[in-house]
């Protein structure tokens, strides 16, 4: 089946300057979330560093897309790393620093889901998911946030999930590393704040670092396509609102969050959800 990923006509082009001269990073930003996630961020005025794990031909078809979307190439490049790897993560960091100048906003979206029964789970399949949604983005996170550090400012968003706050039958392994993210988040959030303080860098109206994290709902990505539409309109059932999430909605709040005016958000957790955790 076919699932819709548009609520409404999508805006084209630079639509606002909330993030004029910001450098964003964005795992797992070449499709579905992510790349709805860049577009936002893109729109408000980022250039933006896509990373992607293997997928070569839909990575330069994204920047082929983007390039046409926003007025040619310069603002967007695209980086090839596994996430699990830190040897990996330090080397795309740098790329994106060579290439962009700077890193203002580090986007953790990559992750994966390998689904079975908790007895039945392969010790493989737990390590690999662990290593991909929650290793991963504290690699990715470390040296960003070191850069972060050494100039004074910088946004990290976690893209974690609603599972990490809820549990599911026969994710285990996917609810462990999401619920990590939430406890990862708040302890980067904390620290972050006293290396800035520590060095006299809070001031009244900074800019500063924040650490927050979304979690998402149910979303119509292509990830779900291949789920029966039986299953779906069961999940829709137990979601408030009565559909699933949109990848734009997710990409609204990320972009509110990397904005220089939130600065007085950080450590926090941002369910977009349709009400399924409350």
């Amino acid at each position: 089946m076919t699932i819709s990923t548009t609520i409404f006509e999508q805006p084209t082009g630079l639509v606002g300057k909330k993030l004029s001269g910001r450098v964003a990073l964005v795992t797992g930003g070449t499709r579905g979330i992510g790349a709805a996630i860049a577009r936002s961020l893109a729109r408000q005025g980022a250039s933006i560093a896509a990373g992607y794990s293997g997928d070569r031909e839909n990575a330069e078809l994204f920047l082929k897309e983007f390039e046409r979307e926003f007025d040619g190439p310069g603002r967007a490049s695209i980086h090839q790393g596994n996430v699990s790897k830190p040897e990996d993560c330090s080397r795309v960091v740098q790329e994106v620093l060579d290439q962009h100048g700077r890193i203002d906003i580090l986007v953790n979206n990559a992750g994966i889901t390998m689904d079975k029964m908790a007895m039945k789970m392969p010790v493989e399949d737990w390590n690999t998911v662990i290593a991909v949604n929650l290793s991963g983005s504290f690699y990715m996170a470390q040296p960003v946030l070191e850069h972060m550090v050494e100039r004074g400012t910088g946004r990290i968003i976690f893209v974690s999930s609603v599972i990490g706050e809820m549990g599911a039958i026969g994710q285990a392994n996917y609810a462990a590393s999401k619920a990590g993210m939430l406890g990862l988040t708040k302890a980067l959030a904390k620290e972050a704040a006293f290396i800035l303080g520590r060095s006299g860098r809070l001031e009244d109206n900074g800019v500063g670092i924040t650490v927050n994290t979304v979690t998402p709902g149910y979303v119509a990505t292509e990830m779900l396509e291949n789920v029966p539409e039986k299953v779906l309109d069961r999940i829709k059932s137990t979601i408030p609102v009565g559909r699933l999430c949109h990848p734009e909605e997710i990409a609204r709040v990320v972009h509110f969050l990397a904005a220089d005016a939130s600065a007085y958000i950080t450590g926090q957790v941002w369910g977009v959800n349709g009400g399924l955790d409350m």
